[in-house]
């Protein structure tokens, strides 16, 4: 498995904010950084102009990107595109329909590949040092179908962190609860939910992961380290 010396993923973009001199709104969007590969905006967020005030911000250059992942096709995850291919119009990007199946980005980066029926979509995986950090936008083909595709392309690793989307703000008590046990039994050592996840997903998955839960939202920095080459 072939990786870099380092990761940081930033929240750009998200529902709530950790940093109040940053501003909120519907969608999602995180930028990764590895050492010695390009920079990948995950997503874009529903307004080119909060995500490109927010990136202002927290100091980063919308030309040091490259390229974009598009988790799925939805506005509150692609409004944000036509600003930053303004500034960068060459810029690649990935769509779910870029892939037929799961593929190797560059360098400790992967697709799942798009999963799911009604709705296309597909996940990040970046590898670190602690195991598999997987990023979702809204997680529509699942939550738990997307940690058990990961695991299936990476056999014996350890998930890490879940990251992002779980499109979860309609699910009952009793299906949350459902999902936590399957987190565990896949063992899902640390998460990160936001955007669509839902104030409940979050209430019991902290009570449940305590220390292991990440608050997040825009403006939240995790970094990592990453197993050499």
């Amino acid at each position: 498995m072939q990786t870099s010396n380092g990761v940081k993923i930033t929240i750009i973009y998200d529902n709530t904010v950790f940093r109040k001199d940053l501003q909120a709104d519907w969608g999602f969007s995180a930028l990764v950084e590895q050492e010695n590969t390009p920079k990948i905006l995950f997503d874009t967020g529903a307004d080119g102009k909060i995500l490109l005030d927010n990136m202002e911000k927290l100091e980063i250059d919308p030309e040091k990107i490259g390229f974009v992942f598009i988790s799925h096709l939805h506005g509150d995850h692609t409004g944000g595109l036509p600003g930053i291919l303004k500034i960068k119009p060459d810029l690649k990007v990935y769509k779910s329909e870029s892939f037929s199946d799961s593929a190797r980005i560059m360098d400790g980066a992967w697709t799942t590949g798009p999963l799911g029926d009604s709705v296309k979509e597909q996940s990040l995986i970046v590898s670190s040092g602690q195991g598999l950090i997987i990023i979702t936008g809204c997680a529509h083909p699942g939550i738990v179908n997307i940690v058990k595709k990961a695991k299936e392309m990476f056999p014996g690793q350890t998930v890490h962190l879940v990251l992002g989307g779980f499109h979860l703000f309609r699910a009952s008590d009793s299906e949350l609860k459902k999902i936590i046990n399957d987190f565990k039994e896949l063992g899902v050592q640390k998460i990160a939910p936001s955007h669509c996840s839902g104030d409940r997903c979050r209430e019991l998955f902290k009570k449940e992961y305590g220390d292991n839960f990440i608050e997040n939202g825009v403006g939240k920095l995790l970094k990592f380290k990453i197993l050499n080459k």
